[in-house]
């Protein structure tokens, strides 16, 4: 097998219909990705580009796979396939050098790599649902969908508490995907406003609940979900424990007194930190960090991963 054969192209048509594959909680055996597709499989299947094990534990790369090729997969493998139970919740984030997701006016455009946000394409292809909170929603306009890359657009979930989202946002009128807003339970609808609603209990900060929130996509059919932001919504999804995995890429960019990314509650001592088990990846200038938040905690001696290529 060379490496030529396995151009990122072609590696990422695989990774869909991967994807597509392994959208039940428990496929009967192994996954191949092969040339044309990827099928149920042995793991011992010699024309297979990559095998992956149901719960995506592990998988096996061809031997004569190229190292970008191979890297490309392993980013992308373990959000194709959900972990035990059939769904898989990923946090994203692109901050700065010194953790800050925008200027203090509110300014994001754009603080990663070109290459980064092609990546984020991806996640969104690779998943059935995007969310991102009322204030990404109102300051940033996204229109969170995959024209970047080859892929289906997820359904866009907007959380808007209190139902003050304007209707001229992109996600309300361009007719791209489905688009589903969050709501505590009792919220005041606008007069006219035609809009899907997902209505929620309140947390014991007031707060829609996330995990009721997580609930209403799964019953939908919306298994692999992501968060996209801001640094506020993903954080409160990492502190109540439903973030599976987490990537943050850190660009080369000293902002200042900006808005802060992740905002994790304060420690007294290090041994204490969440310190996860992580992968590095090179995205253009940036630095993407890939942490496994279920798998075991990484050691506060253990030297860092070398940069990868992707």
């Amino acid at each position: 097998m060379v490496a030529s054969a396995h151009p990122p192209e072609a590696l990422w048509t695989l990774l869909q219909a991967c994807a597509a594959l392994l959208r039940t909680a428990a496929p009967p055996a192994a996954v191949a990705l092969r040339a044309g597709a990827a099928v149920n499989a042995d793991a011992g299947d010699a024309d297979a580009v990559a095998v992956l094990a149901p719960d995506g534990a592990a998988w096996a790369p061809a031997a004569g796979l190229a190292p970008q090729a191979r890297e490309f997969l392993s980013l992308y493998l373990p959000i194709c396939a959900p972990r035990a139970g059939g769904a898989l919740t990923l946090g994203h984030l692109g901050q700065s050098l010194d953790g800050c997701v925008a200027t203090a006016s509110g300014d994001s455009c754009f603080v990663n790599d070109r290459a980064n946000i092609e990546h984020l394409h991806r996640l969104r292809a690779l998943c059935d649902a995007v969310v991102v909170g009322g204030a990404t929603a109102r300051e940033d306009d996204p229109r969170l969908t995959t024209r970047l890359v080859p892929g289906p657009n997820p359904l866009r979930v907007a959380i808007d508490p209190r139902l003050e989202l304007g209707p001229d946002l992109r996600m309300f009128t361009d007719g791209a995907a489905p688009t589903l807003v969050v709501c505590l339970r009792g919220a005041r609808r606008r007069p006219g406003r035609a809009v899907d609603l997902l209505e929620v209990g309140a947390d014991a900060h007031g707060h829609p609940d996330l995990a009721a929130v997580l609930a209403g996509l799964h019953a939908r059919g919306c298994h692999r979900v992501l968060v996209e932001g801001g640094g506020v919504t993903v954080s409160r999804f990492l502190a109540a424990g439903l973030l599976d995995r987490l990537h943050i890429a850190v660009a080369p960019l000293l902002i200042g007194a900006g808005r802060a990314g992740l905002q994790v509650p304060a420690r007294g001592a290090l041994r204490d930190c969440l310190r996860p088990s992580h992968r590095v990846f090179r995205m253009g200038q940036d630095l993407l960090y890939d942490c496994d938040l279920r798998a075991a905690a990484v050691a506060p001696a253990s030297p860092p991963d070398a940069p990868r290529l992707v």
